[in-house]
């Protein structure tokens, strides 16, 4: 499979990062050569299931594996659930049905696919688990995705940071959010940022006046903009009405812009507030002095870390992988990629070869 020279070069590139920086590399390990295919015909059905469009990072990977894929001759079966899990499940039948030799699954519910996983391997289909872990199945082969313990790690030293930058000693008063409970990176995300954040609560320097710092707490079902701003004007009423809020924790770029326009309507300073995804808008919010800050994940990287797994697969070989991920059931290889904190500090710098976000930070 002849991938586009440019997400040869960034898959290569962020591959060779995350190698140096794991030190973990796993490209002839036994974990990997398990789960080699013998090759397959360059014509056949390559199954992509994405989870409903909750974000532009999700859309543009559409837009990369539909052209890529088909570039290269394969039946591409690019589908989005937008109805759900039930339509997922279903989508991903319909491309075991087609003859789908390689199934890459972005799970809306990573726990919720174990029926059609296993119809998959049963199928001799190799799985490559896409951006979100798939879990409590043995039925997986590859995981691909951005570090997401290190993005919480780089969210809450980044939050931290950014409050010291306008206020430079504590206490600090802080709130947190997390993604969506079906969504296996949401706590992950969460328990990275609270690596870093749990400490400094501990002892007093980070405040949570709503007393809510449980993981079940602060979730946001389905990373609805509208669930967040509901807890996010419940939270400014209840626990703000003459506290000053100093940061908020937020697990992506469509929370962070709704948290903004929650306090926004509600007259008070804008808190410093994280963010993921690199959004176009909240690229221009950041350059706005407004979001704080954002994790860029060239998606141009992942889905080009993806194709080439799909490319050594289809020629029988091993694709290089760097580190492992726990499904529950067993630890499969993964190529686990290095996230990027971005402030409008380094925005420049980081987006200079993005031809849609440069401009903006010019």
């Amino acid at each position: 499979m002849k991938i586009s020279k440019s997400l040869i070069q960034l898959a290569a590139l962020a591959t060779a990062s995350a190698l140096a920086l794991t030190g973990c590399g796993r490209g002839d390990s036994e974990a990997s050569s398990q789960n080699s295919a013998a090759g397959f015909s360059k014509d056949s059905v390559i199954g992509v299931a994405l989870p409903q469009k909750t974000s532009e990072n999700w859309v543009f990977a559409e837009k990369l594996f539909n052209e890529e894929l088909k570039a290269e001759g394969y039946d591409a079966n690019v589908q989005f659930a937008n109805g759900g899990v039930t339509e997922q499940q279903n989508q991903i039948s319909a491309m075991i049905t087609k003859g789908a030799k390689v199934i890459i699954v972005g799970a809306i519910d990573g726990s919720q696919l174990g029926t059609q996983l296993k119809q998959a391997k049963e199928a001799d289909a190799t799985i490559i688990a896409y951006d979100r872990l798939l879990q409590n199945t043995g039925d997986v082969d590859y995981h691909v995705a951005y570090d997401s313990f290190k993005i919480g790690q780089l969210q809450g030293q980044a939050l931290i940071e950014g409050m010291q930058a306008k206020k430079p000693s504590g206490p600090y008063n802080i709130e947190l959010f997390a993604g969506s409970p079906d969504d296996a990176n949401a706590k992950i995300f969460f328990d990275g940022a609270m690596d870093v954040l749990q400490p400094k609560i501990d002892d007093g320097t980070l405040k949570v006046a709503s007393g809510q710092t449980d993981y079940n707490q602060v979730v946001t079902v389905g990373w609805k903009a509208e669930n967040a701003q509901k807890r996010m004007d419940t939270l400014l009423t209840a626990a703000y009405s003459s506290a000053t809020l100093d940061g908020v924790l937020s697990p992506n770029d469509t929370i962070a812009r709704t948290i903004i326009t929650s306090v926004k309507a509600a007259g008070k300073p804008l808190p410093v507030v994280t963010g993921q995804d690199s959004d176009v808008e909240s690229v221009k919010s950041i350059m706005a002095d407004e979001q704080y800050c954002t994790i860029n994940k060239d998606i141009r990287e992942q889905v080009g870390a993806t194709l080439q797994m799909v490319a050594d697969l289809q020629a029988g070989k091993t694709p290089e992988t760097n580190s492992t991920s726990n499904t529950g059931v067993k630890e499969i290889p993964a190529n686990l990629l290095e996230p990027t904190v971005v402030t409008k500090k380094n925005a420049k710098e980081v987006y200079a070869d993005n031809p849609t976000l440069a401009p903006l930070t010019a």
